[in-house]
Formats: C-alpha cells, sequence, structure tokens
C-alpha cells in the first residue's frame, strides 16, 4: 500500500516507517524539517495545505502519530503556560482538509488510553489512578477529545489506537478490545502501536471504532 505518516520523526512515527517498509508498503512521511527517514519526505507544516495535499494525493491511507515532544511535555507537567499544545486537533483538522481535497478516505490515529475511564479497567484505576493522570494531562488529553471530534464528524474511514503508557520496547503480542480500555493493561511498546496501526489497514472492522491497545 501507499501510505503517508505524519509525525515521522516521532518514536512511533520512525516506527511506522521501519515496519511498514518491512512489510513492502511505500512510505511517504510529512515532517516540519528535513529528516532522514529513509523515505520519500514532505518538508511541510500543518498549515500548508497544498503541500500536505501533495503529500497525501494518490494515497491508500494517512497514518497519524502526531504528538507533543518529550520536552513539551516535561515543561507542562511543570506547569509552563508556554507549554500548551494543540497539536492534535490541529493535525486531524489539517489532514482531514488534505484527504477531503484529495479524494483519500482512510485515516489511522493515535489517542491515548489514558484520556478515558471506562469499564474496561479496573476499580482503583477507573476511580483513582486515571483521575489523578487526567488531572496532570488534562490539557493533553483536552487536545485529543477536540482531535476525536473532528475525525469522527469529517465523514471519513477513521480509527482511533489507544494505547496506555508508552515504552521502547520490541515487538511481541498484545491485547486488542473496541471502545472499552484493555482490562489490566499498563504499557504498550511504541512499535507495537505502529503494528497495531498498520494491522488496523486490513481490519474493516475497526473503521469508526478507538481500538485499545496493550499488553
Amino acid at each position: 500500500m501507499k501510505l503517508t505518516v505524519f509525525g515521522a520523526t516521532g518514536g512511533i512515527g520512525r516506527q511506522l516507517i521501519r515496519l511498514g517498509q518491512e512489510r513492502g508498503h511505500e512510505m511517504t512521511a510529512v515532517a516540519r524539517r528535513p529528516a532522514d527517514l529513509g523515505c520519500d519526505v514532505v518538508v511541510a507544516d500543518l498549515g500548508d495545505a497544498e503541500a500536505l495535499a501533495a503529500a497525501v494525493a494518490g494515497r491508500d491511507a494517512v497514518l497519524s502519530a502526531l504528538g507533543i515532544r518529550p520536552a513539551e511535555m516535561k515543561a507542562r507537567r511543570a506547569g509552563d503556560p508556554g507549554a500548551r499544545s494543540t497539536v492534535q486537533a490541529d493535525g486531524a483538522r489539517a489532514e482531514t482538509a488534505a484527504m477531503r481535497a484529495t479524494g483519500v478516505r482512510r485515516i489511522i490515529s493515535v489517542d491515548a488510553a489514558g484520556r478515558v475511564a471506562d469499564s474496561g479497567d479496573g476499580f482503583v484505576l477507573r476511580y483513582l489512578a486515571k483521575p489523578l493522570v487526567q488531572r496532570i494531562l488534562r490539557e493533553g488529553f483536552a487536545d485529543l477529545t477536540v482531535a476525536e471530534g473532528v475525525l469522527r464528524d469529517s465523514g471519513l474511514d477513521w480509527t482511533l489506537i489507544a494505547p496506555p503508557r508508552l515504552t521502547d520496547g520490541p515487538n511481541r503480542p498484545y491485547r486488542t478490545v473496541l471502545d472499552v480500555n484493555v482490562r489490566g493493561g499498563r504499557t504498550l511498546s511504541r512499535a507495537d502501536v505502529a503494528d497495531a496501526m498498520l494491522r488496523a489497514l486490513a481490519e474493516p472492522g475497526w473503521i469508526h471504532r478507538r481500538v485499545n491497545v496493550a499488553y
């Protein structure tokens, strides 16, 4: 398949490029700055509608691994008012606009399991741990909530992949659950987030669903 990756220079994005190429996909990366990713790179920011449309045109799907960088996350946790970010919502708007302009329908985007406390969580996680995490990361989760709304209203064939805390481990077996969190799922490697995103391309039952993934 021909795939375009947003957020390609981040941890998940680099894994998407690696795994996608290993599996024979033709990968195109969108990055704000030139980067050596071993694939075609379109240098553009989210406000460059013409460049984004060119990066998406003729592709089978868009994979969005946009997120704030570790330094920005650290500043946000420290309460820095300048660390606010709307990259996921802005990205969702830019991606879906480019897709509608070029007729591409399939988009798979990274979400976060911590954003939602639901019946998939145990008592302690649902009523004690997650409310605390949600207070600490409220702005980031608010950004993801807006991004989800953009995708749901887009009219496109979207899937959200929602992992818990990310690690840098290798690929290994993981669990998936539709629309509720994975019971007891605490971590997932960035490599396996990428694996789940690529797997979604062949899972029609995951269209218009939030797929929770965890060990």
